[in-house]
C-alpha cells in the first residue's frame, strides 16, 4: 500500500503520448547511449550468476564470463528514471554507494536531479532508529551495490521503502524492487548508468527539452583517486618550472647574446702589419 501512488504515477508518466519527432529522437539517443555503454563495459558481468539475474544475461563467453544483454539494461534505466521522476519532492530521494567508486557519481546525479546522496559508511539505523542524527524517512532508495550497501537494503525493506539497485550477474535480488543489470565493478561503467539516468529524469521533469543535449561530460561522474590527482599536479607543476626556467649552457652558465655590438671584432680587410714578425 505504500507503493501504490508511486505506481499511479509512474503509470501516468509512462501513458504520455509522443510525437514521431521525439520517436525519432529517442531511437537515435538510443543507439548512441548503447554505444557509451560498450566503451564503459557496462555489459562485461562475472563468472558467478544469481539465478534471478539469467534473465538479463545475453551469452556466456569461452572464459565464463557473463555478457550481459545492453538492450535490457536501457530499458530498465528508463523505467527507474520513471519511478524517480513519480517522487514529487526530489529531497525524498536517498542514494546510497558504500563503494568508492560510486561516490562521486551519486554525489554527482545527487546534485543534479535534487536527491539526498549518502557517499561511504552506511550509519546502521538511519531508516530506522528515529533517536540516530542521520534519520530519514525517503520515499525511494536508490543503491549502487546489492551486496556492498545490504544493510540499506535491508531497512528499506523494515520501513517499506521501495529499492532501485545497480545489479551486476552475481548480486543478490532480495528486498530489490527494480535491478539494473549492469557492471557495478567499474568506475566508468557506475559513472555512465548515473548519468544516463540523471538525464533521463530531467527529460521527465521537463528541465531539459529531449532536443537538446545535456551538456553535462559523464567525465564529471568518474571517480578519481585523490593521489593519481596530486601526481598529476605535481607533474604539471614540474612541467610548468621546467618551460618557465631560463635556457642555461652545459656549464650553467646564461647563455650570452652572440649578436651583441659591444663584442670586439677584427678587419679581415686591413694590411698585414710588416714588423709584427
Amino acid at each position: 500500500w505504500l507503493t501504490q501512488p508511486i505506481l499511479a504515477q509512474v503509470a501516468s508518466v509512462v501513458a504520455r503520448p509522443k510525437s514521431v519527432g521525439s520517436a525519432m529522437t529517442e531511437l537515435t539517443q538510443k543507439e548512441d547511449d548503447i554505444q557509451k555503454m560498450l566503451v564503459c563495459k557496462s555489459h562485461v558481468g562475472t563468472k558467478n550468476l544469481d539465478s534471478k539475474m539469467a534473465s538479463y544475461v545475453h551469452k556466456r563467453t569461452v572464459d565464463g564470463i557473463h555478457i550481459i544483454n545492453i538492450g535490457k539494461t536501457w530499458e530498465k534505466i528508463q523505467v527507474a528514471a520513471r519511478i524517480v521522476a513519480a517522487i514529487e519532492n526530489p529531497d525524498d530521494v536517498m542514494v546510497v554507494s558504500q563503494r568508492p567508486y560510486g561516490s562521486r557519481a551519486v554525489l554527482k546525479f545527487s546534485q543534479y536531479v535534487g536527491a539526498s546522496p549518502v557517499a561511504g559508511r552506511w550509519t546502521p539505523g538511519a531508516l530506522t532508529n528515529y533517536v540516530t542524527l542521520k534519520f530519514k524517512e525517503p520515499r525511494l532508495l536508490i543503491t549502487t551495490d546489492p551486496r556492498t550497501d545490504s544493510q540499506a537494503i535491508r531497512e528499506s525493506a523494515y520501513m517499506g521503502i521501495p529499492v532501485i539497485a545497480l545489479c551486476d550477474t552475481d548480486s543478490p535480488t532480495r528486498y530489490v524492487d527494480c535491478a539494473i543489470p549492469v557492471n557495478n565493478k567499474g568506475k566508468e561503467s557506475i559513472a555512465l548508468v548515473y548519468w544516463l539516468l540523471a538525464r533521463e529524469v530531467l527529460y521527465l521533469r521537463g528541465t531539459l527539452p529531449r532536443s537538446q543535449p545535456w551538456e553535462v561530460m559523464v567525465d564529471s561522474f568518474f571517480w578519481r583517486d585523490v593521489e593519481e590527482l596530486e601526481q598529476q599536479e605535481k607533474d604539471r607543476q614540474a612541467a610548468a618550472e621546467e618551460t618557465a626556467a631560463p635556457a642555461t649552457a652545459d656549464w650553467g652558465q646564461p647563455v650570452g647574446d652572440w649578436a651583441d655590438a659591444s663584442a670586439p671584432t677584427d678587419n679581415w680587410n686591413a694590411p698585414a702589419d710588416a714588423g709584427g714578425w
